[in-house]
């Protein structure tokens, strides 16, 4: 891939990456991207009537999907090459109740923590609210995206002579002092009509309709390049939604090699712990799998076999060394922003990487001509974890973690190279592709 076919990608990652602001916009985004590459959607409630060759899509709650090509060969031999991302991300989600008003008349939203977000990002910044909402309209309950792109909450921080701690090791009381101003109070509105009014005005969805809705803030500025090369990106939610872009555009250009049966799948609420319907930790990836099986007409035996010979990988954002803090890194494992995807190991099996399915990943990124590297924690440093577990022990299919590198991970504003995205990609059509 030349600069400028590269350049192309980190623009197209990047209008992803504005245009995601919650999981289910992230989802509605991939529909679209599947939808223009020939992939049909199925729904779990139907009967599936899947052809060889086919493209399809399954859609859960809206903000988990799955994507698979109906592969040409055996496929309890060829088994099933499988790469799982997440599309949610940490930030601020609006309480019911949606408001708090001051006795001095500040209407603040009452949100809580998603995920294990730096706190101290979301302070000063412009918010927008984004989300889905459940209305009833002729006697149905529906769902509806809404996203208010707009400025319209914001988190003030607390002035230096108020708090001459601020700047040593600050700490934020999540009840009391996450809470974003809105507006101020006007003579005869209830706590309740302030939000609701936003929607109504902004969406035209009239609040005498609305149920129920999940709503979160995100971070008005979009996403940028940034260096003096332009050689980095500078974003929200590039965990992981950078992995579920380079998935979702491997699969949709990888070749159809005849043999393996291409699945991407993008779970909801990996940052609090994926345990729940739409998450890693559901039967949902194996109920599609055993599905797929059935439907072509394998055998039980069959789909037993095929789940023998699959292999997998778990794409979440890896941790590049910080310039800065170059000291809580590994010594001798010190993965850096441009030098490519990295294979993620953890005695604990916080990650899944075993050395065979390590050998596997590195032997699609030598097909694809791209670099690797490799991320362990400091042993007095706990980490982080990811789905890779999850996928592993519920499917048993061996499953390798990667990431693409970066900095201030769960950050409200992210930071890592262009390549690396491009790298990643490029490692995922080999995969895909029959590379290993």
């Amino acid at each position: 891939m030349d600069k400028s076919a590269q350049r192309r990608f980190s623009e197209g990652l990047l209008q992803y990456l504005n245009d995601s602001p919650t999981a289910f916009h992230a989802v509605e985004n991939a529909v679209k991207l599947l939808r223009d590459n020939g992939f049909k959607e199925l729904a779990e409630k139907e009967q599936w009537s899947l052809e060889q060759g086919g493209r399809y899509f399954v859609v859960k709650n809206m903000s988990c999907i799955i994507a698979f090509t109906v592969g040409g060969g055996r496929l309890e031999e060829e088994g099933f090459r499988i790469i799982g991302a997440h599309t949610d991300s940490p930030c601020l989600k609006i309480k019911p109740g949606t408001c708090t008003v001051t006795p001095e008349g500040y209407v603040k939203a009452n949100v809580e923590i998603y995920g294990g977000a730096i706190l101290s990002t979301w302070f000063d910044r412009p918010l927008a609210v984004a989300g889905r909402v459940i209305v009833k309209e002729d006697g149905i309950l529906k769902e509806k995206l809404i996203r208010i792109d707009k400025p319209v909450f914001i988190l003030p921080n607390l002035c230096i002579h108020f708090h001459r701690e601020v700047n040593d090791n600050c700490s934020y009381n999540k009840q009391t002092e996450m809470l974003p101003l809105m507006t101020m109070k006007e003579e005869g509105m209830e706590k309740e009509d302030y939000l609701l009014d936003l929607i109504d005005k902004e969406t035209g969805i009239h609040k005498e309709d609305i149920w129920e809705f999940e709503l979160f803030l995100y971070e008005y500025q979009k996403g940028i390049f940034t260096g003096s090369k332009e050689e980095f990106i500078s974003a929200s939610r590039i965990d992981d939604l950078a992995m579920v872009y380079a998935g979702l555009t491997a699969l949709s250009e990888a070749k159809d090699s005849g043999k393996p049966f291409k699945v991407f799948a993008a779970f909801d609420n990996e940052e609090v712990g994926s345990a729940s319907a739409q998450g890693a930790h559901s039967g949902f990836l194996m109920h599609i799998l055993n599905r797929i099986c059935k439907n072509l007409g394998f055998t039980d035996e069959a789909y037993f076999r095929a789940v023998a010979n699959s292999l997998a990988i778990s794409a979440d954002t890896a941790h590049a060394v910080h310039p800065n803090y170059s000291d809580k890194h590994d010594p001798e494992n010190r993965p850096v922003l441009g030098g490519g995807p990295v294979i993620k190991y953890s005695a604990s099996q916080r990650y899944s990487t075993t050395a065979l399915t390590a050998a596997c990943f590195m032997e699609a990124c030598a097909k694809a001509g791209v670099p690797c590297q490799k991320f362990v924690n400091r042993n007095d440093l706990a980490g982080g974890s990811t789905i890779g577990p999850a996928i592993s022990s519920l499917t048993t299919i061996p499953t390798v973690d990667i990431g693409i590198p970066m900095l201030a991970m769960h950050s409200v504003r992210e930071f890592g190279a262009g390549i690396d995205n491009v790298y990643a990609q490029q490692a995922f059509r080999a995969f895909y592709e029959g590379g290993v």
